[in-house]
Order: structure tokens, then C-alpha cells, then sequence
């Protein structure tokens, strides 16, 4: 026999119960045991539970993520769309334009139709939210105007300022599409 199991028969021949905790007794130390088994298998079923729940809001995610690049996809392929289906009209319109220049001896009534196809034009497309923007006179504006070159001014009151308009700029929907190209004025001894 070895020690250890001369004095666990000491133990029993003398009483002792070798279960028992001087603190507690020896079912509930098997309780304690039961407990934190049970504690476990609950933590471990609640971090699967989670784990679960979190591969979902992942797929989630990545469905929306998914779902939002299409819509934005089909948005800006249809985008022009509506501007383009405005505009057949006035394609239309200077077809026939070009079929009446070809035979027409009138040559106002050619200017008349030519400036009518182009005012429907330009109404289209105010009302799909194109404004143009004066320049000519106003403070030259990096945020609004691009200054293609400088000239001397006579008058200092034109230093700084828009001379002369090349190209218009335009705002769509009060967003600035297009700077206007300029001519700025420059003092005489710049």
C-alpha cells in the first residue's frame, strides 16, 4: 500500500469523511460542480447565440451593401433618361428645321424657325434645372469664373473684375456645372 492510501484507510477507520469540506458539505460541493457546468453550458449557448446573431447583421449588411450598388447602378444609368426623353422634341423640331432650310427661299423665315427650335431648347432645359450665370462686369470668382487671360482696364473700377465673357457658366439645380470662361481686367501697371 502507498501512503496516500494508508492514510485515506486511517481516514475511514477513524470517521472522517474525505468528501467532506471543512466549510460545506459534501452534496453541495457536487452542486457547486453541477452549477458551474451549468453556468458553462449557459455562457457557452449564449456565445452562440451571439456568434449567430452576428454572421447575421454581417450578411445583412453585406445584402444592403449589395441591394444600395444596384439602385445606385440603375440610377445613373436612367439618370440622363429624362433629360434625353425632354430633348427628342427638339431634336424633332430642328430635323424639320433642316428639311425646310434645304427647300426654303425665305430666308427670315429660316432665321424665325432657327431661333424658335433654340429658345425651346434652352426652356427645356431651365426646366430640368440649367441657369445660366452673367459674369461680364462682377468680380472675377475662382469658385464661379476661369480666367483664361488678364487685360489692361482704363478705369481702375474694372481692375479685378469680369471684361469679357468666352464661354457662359451654368448651375444646375444651384450646383455649378460649368465656370464661366473670362477675360479679367488688370491695372495698366501690373
Amino acid at each position: 500500500m502507498s501512503v496516500n492510501e494508508q492514510e485515506m484507510q486511517q481516514d475511514i477507520e477513524s470517521g472522517l469523511d474525505i468528501n467532506v469540506d471543512e466549510n460545506m458539505s459534501g452534496t453541495s460541493k457536487m452542486n457547486d460542480e453541477m452549477s458551474t457546468d451549468n453556468e458553462l453550458e449557459k455562457l457557452k449557448a449564449e456565445v452562440e447565440e451571439w456568434k449567430d446573431k452576428y454572421t447575421r447583421l454581417i450578411a445583412e449588411f453585406d445584402n444592403y451593401k449589395k441591394r444600395s450598388f444596384k439602385e445606385k447602378m440603375e440610377t445613373i444609368q436612367t439618370a440622363g433618361r429624362e433629360i434625353i426623353v425632354s430633348l427628342l422634341d427638339v431634336v424633332d423640331d430642328t430635323e424639320r428645321a433642316e428639311k425646310q432650310m434645304e427647300t426654303a427661299a425665305d430666308l427670315q423665315a429660316l432665321k424665325e424657325g432657327t431661333t424658335l427650335v433654340f429658345n425651346k431648347l434652352k426652356h427645356t432645359l431651365q426646366n430640368k434645372g440649367l441657369k445660366a450665370f452673367e459674369s461680364k462686369g462682377e468680380v472675377f470668382d475662382v469658385e464661379k469664373h476661369e480666367a483664361v487671360t488678364e487685360i489692361p482696364v482704363q478705369t481702375e473700377d474694372m481692375v479685378g473684375k469680369v471684361v469679357d465673357e468666352l464661354q457662359k457658366g451654368y448651375y444646375l439645380n444651384d450646383k455649378l456645372i460649368r465656370h464661366a470662361k473670362v477675360v479679367v481686367g488688370k491695372g495698366a501697371d501690373a
